[in-house]
């Protein structure tokens, strides 16, 4: 499996296994059948709320002698609700616990967002800290303290847009490894991209198909399938790849790792096959030259005015 170096000089697998959406029971069958066929890199969160079935079929995975610890790359994110500095070790502990495991590869803060302690999800704007009361960099830095410990071997964020990398690498001193957020060509985040490249953080793509499995609050009326565009097809059928194979060998080749959900053993496999399949120039000049922009993630609840954000948009 390729792979992309850190700035901390870890190594990333440059496709892995997303387990956001997998249901009861799927996690573990997902992620049985990933490492089985050949997978690597495992992605998951607290608030995915299946961290004890991804831990379960990692653990089984290693005592059945099919990969090794030190084989397998494990990715958790901080939940919005540990974001207080007393609390990103609690929440730490929690996710290793379910996941069986002593530590996890890579640590993300998930979004730049903060809610006040024990809120699972907030009700109203007084469930949010303010930036001005608890900094990202206050949580970031509690999260490299991890790494000291030895809890995770790498630090990183998610979700955030170059002002708020900005603010968070000047307040902490610290450059973050990975940055994971929506890319796919209807949301290439060119400009994320250029900033990340030059400084040394890498992207990790999700929702890279489009996520049409989730959740309804977050769909819109009329939204255009990625996995349905004309040039995505024809693209497809010249290289002799599924669309969704496509866009996975186009996030490769961009120099992004990427990690596709599925609970199909098939489809994890075709998934699987994407990631050494060779992009033509013809076919990535294709690909990036859709003009289509649509982010599929998007929580319009949390864009709070000096709350959640500073400046004229949330994403900026």
């Amino acid at each position: 499996m390729k792979t992309f170096t850190l700035n901390d000089g870890n190594a990333i697998p440059a496709f892995g296994l997303g387990t956001w959406k997998s249901s009861e029971g799927d996690a573990y069958r997902a992620v049985k059948e990933a490492l089985r066929v050949g997978y690597n890199h495992i992605d998951g969160a607290w608030i995915y709320q299946n961290e004890d079935e991804v831990g379960r079929g990692i653990c089984e995975s290693i005592k059945e002698g099919i990969i090794k610890r030190e084989e397998v790359f494990v990715t958790s994110k901080l939940w919005n609700s540990f974001h207080a500095p007393e609390d990103v070790e609690k929440g730490c502990q929690e996710t290793l616990t379910k996941l069986g495991l002593e530590y996890v590869d890579l640590y993300l803060m998930h979004w730049p967002v903060a809610f006040r302690s024990g809120k699972l999800m907030p009700e109203g704007t007084e469930d949010f800290w303010p930036l001005s009361d608890l900094p990202l960099s206050k949580t970031f830095k509690a999260m490299l303290k991890l790494r000291d410990k030895g809890l995770v071997k790498s630090v990183g964020v998610s979700n955030f847009s170059i002002s708020k990398l900005e603010k968070l690498i000047a307040e902490s001193g610290v450059v973050p490894a990975v940055n994971q957020v929506e890319l796919h060509p209807y949301n290439p985040q060119e400009k994320l991209f250029t900033y990340c490249s030059d400084k040394g953080i890498h992207l990790t793509a999700y929702s890279p198909l489009g996520s049409g499995d989730r959740p309804e609050f977050l769909k819109q009326k009329g939204e255009p399938p990625i996995l349905e565009n004309q040039v995505v097809k024809v693209t497809a059928a010249e290289e002799g790849l599924t669309p969704a194979q496509l866009l996975i060998a186009w996030a490769i080749d961009r120099g992004t790792s990427v990690i596709p959900k599925s609970a199909n053993p098939s489809r994890i496999a075709e998934n699987l096959a994407a990631a050494s399949h060779t992009l033509s120039t013809k076919a990535r000049s294709a690909i990036d030259g859709i003009d289509t922009r649509f982010r599929y993630v998007d929580i319009k609840e949390w864009y709070l005015p000096g709350i959640t954000y500073e400046g004229s948009d949330f994403w900026v």
